[in-house]
């Protein structure tokens, strides 16, 4: 059986991706916005059937499109780029779900077991004695790099993170259509990971 052929003729669509993602690192933003209109309603789709759940799918959808236009230079062209953005997301997503996962099971609380309870003791080969402090200077670091937005930017992460609001409530508290909520918090974020990007050495 003859091999498939490296040089097989890019799709259309492919063919299509390829020209946004070079208008993209050209510094035309409506290429971004193009790129996320086709494959947002996808990737929520991709991202849902790994989360079964629709409350963090928003949030996961924007974060994989922030990381995947933050190493655009890195993609290369001989890939598809939806299969380039699903790799990304598909990682993004189980980093979420095994941090999620990871208070799911308290090694404090005794084990049932039909005899009775066992302690559950593993050693703990984590332990940093500066662990705090790293983790008192990231909080600093990212409420800095919060503090450093401008206003319009600011305040719907404030909603978002910190009082925890969904994007229909934060909509609705600021008077302003969900879709410019989505696009504020999607570029918050964008400003926040170029931020800590930049920072990630101080911690």
């Amino acid at each position: 059986m003859a091999k498939a052929s490296p040089t097989t003729t890019p799709s259309e669509s492919s063919e299509q991706d390829r020209a946004l993602v070079e208008q993209a690192l050209g510094g035309d933003e409506s290429a971004y916005k193009e790129l996320m209109q086709k494959y947002e309603r996808a990737l929520y789709h991709h991202i849902y059937r790994m989360v079964r759940s629709k409350a963090p799918i928003e949030d996961l959808v924007q974060e994989s499109f922030i990381k995947a236009f933050s190493a655009l230079e890195s993609y290369s062209s001989e890939y598809a780029f939806s299969t380039w953005l699903y790799k990304i997301a598909t990682n993004h997503t189980i980093d979420y779900l095994r941090k999620k996962k990871l208070p799911t099971f308290s090694i404090d609380k005794p084990i049932q077991t039909k005899d009775g309870e066992l302690d559950y003791e593993v050693p703990d080969t984590t332990y940093r004695p500066d662990k705090h402090v790293v983790s008192d200077q990231r909080r600093e670091l990212i409420q800095e790099a919060i503090d450093a937005l401008p206003p319009k930017y600011y305040r719907v992460i404030v909603l978002r993170h910190q009082q925890e609001k969904t994007y229909d409530e934060i909509a609705s508290e600021l008077d302003l259509p969900l879709g410019t909520v989505k696009a504020h918090i999607f570029r918050a974020r964008k400003l926040l990971y170029k931020y800590l990007r930049e920072k990630r050495g101080t911690f």
